[in-house]
C-alpha cells in the first residue's frame, strides 16, 4: 500500500496518481461499518479497473475545532490504522494533515483540492459525511462540487442490534471494559503495540515477572484492571494476563497508568522489543492489597481464570 501524507495547499495533480475509487472518512477503529464501506471501494476499483484508494485525517477534526469532546486518543492509531486497510486491500492511503487552514476551505475547495486534483473518478462516503468550512459539503451536494469529474456512492447506516456502528459506541464499550463487545464491533480483537522498557523488576521477585510495555500515546485505552491478553512477539501468539494501572498496592503515584505483561510459559530477553497486545476480557479492577502475599494469591487466582479462559475460547 502506497502512503502519501498531504496538507493544504499542496502541489500534486492528477498526473501524480492513477485513477482512483476513495473511500472517505476519519475511520477511527476501521470498524465493522467503516469496513462495509471500505470494502465496497475496493470492490468498486476492481470492478471498473480503477485503484483503490482511502483518504483520512490527522489529528481528529474535534480537536482542530475544538469541539466540547476532543479525541485526543484513537482506537486505531495510524500504525494500526495502515495495518487493517492494507488487508482490506486498499492500494492507497492518503493522510491529510488537518489543520485551521484545512477546516477553513469553502466546499467546493476542498472537492478541487483533495478530490479532483487527486485524480478521483468515484468517491464512497457514509450517508453522514460532511466536508468543506463548518461541514456545508454533504452526500447531497457531492454531485454539484464534483465538476462532472467523478460518480459516487453512499453507504447508509449500518447498524448493531438496532444501534449504530460507530466509534462513539466502541469508545463507549472500551471505557466499561466489554472487550469480547468491542472485538464483535471491530470484527477483530482490540490491540495496542508498544516497545518492551526497563520496569522496577519486582515482578520477578514475585514469581511474575512482567514485560513493562511504552505505549504510543495516542492509544485510547480500555478501564484499569486486569485483562485476559494474547502477546504477539516474532509471529507467534502467547496467552498471558495484563494490568493496566496503578500499582496501589506499592503506593505508586503515576498520572497515566502503566500496561506491564505476564506472558504465559515464555522466557527471554525482550527488552526493547516491539509486542502486539491483544486484549481479550477483562478478569477484575485493579485494588490495594494488604502485603505481597495477598497480592501473590491473587495473580495465581488471575493466571488460573486466565488459562481456563483461553481453553474454552481459544479452540
Amino acid at each position: 500500500m502506497k502512503i502519501t501524507e498531504l496538507k493544504y495547499p499542496h502541489d500534486f495533480n492528477k498526473e501524480n496518481f492513477p485513477p482512483s475509487v476513495l473511500a472517505l472518512g476519519f475511520f477511527d477503529g476501521v470498524h465493522k461499518g467503516h469496513q462495509e464501506l471500505i470494502s465496497t471501494s475496493v470492490e468498486k476499483a476492481r470492478e471498473t479497473g480503477l485503484n483503490s484508494a482511502v483518504m483520512t485525517f490527522y489529528p481528529h477534526p474535534s480537536v482542530v475545532l475544538k469541539k466540547q469532546e476532543q479525541h485526543v486518543a484513537y482506537i486505531t492509531p495510524m500504525r494500526e490504522k495502515q495495518q487493517v486497510l492494507e488487508e482490506l486491500g486498499v492500494e492507497q492511503l492518503f493522510i491529510v494533515k488537518f489543520d485551521e487552514q484545512l477546516a477553513d476551505l469553502l466546499p467546493q475547495e476542498f472537492v478541487d483540492q483533495f478530490l479532483i486534483q487527486l485524480n478521483v473518478r468515484h468517491v464512497v462516503a457514509g450517508f453522514d459525511y460532511s466536508y468543506g468550512r463548518m461541514g456545508r459539503g454533504n452526500m447531497e451536494t457531492l454531485p454539484f462540487h464534483s465538476r462532472g469529474m467523478f460518480d459516487q456512492t453512499v453507504i447508509d447506516k449500518v447498524e448493531d442490534h438496532g444501534e449504530k456502528i460507530s466509534s462513539t459506541r466502541i469508545r463507549r464499550e472500551l471505557k466499561q471494559g466489554n472487550m469480547s463487545e468491542v472485538a464483535r464491533l471491530l470484527a477483530r480483537p482490540f490491540s495496542t503495540y508498544g516497545k518492551v522498557v526497563q520496569g522496577d523488576q519486582r515482578g520477578r521477585t514475585i514469581g511474575f515477572p512482567t514485560a513493562n510495555i511504552a505505549l504510543n500515546e495516542d492509544y485510547l485505552l480500555p478501564k484499569v484492571g486486569v485483562y485476559a491478553v494474547r502477546v504477539k512477539y516474532k509471529g507467534k501468539l502467547y496467552p498471558g494476563m495484563a494490568n493496566l494501572g496503578f500499582k496501589p498496592t506499592f503506593n505508586e503515584e503515576k498520572e497515566k497508568p502503566n500496561l506491564e505483561v505476564y506472558i504465559f510459559d515464555f522466557s527471554g530477553n525482550i527488552y526493547n522489543e516491539g509486542l502486539d497486545v491483544y486484549w481479550h476480557a477483562f478478569i477484575r479492577d485493579e485494588k490495594k492489597f494488604n502485603g505481597v502475599e495477598a497480592l501473590v494469591e491473587q495473580l495465581k487466582q488471575d493466571e488460573r481464570h486466565i488459562r481456563q479462559f483461553f481453553i474454552e475460547n481459544m479452540n
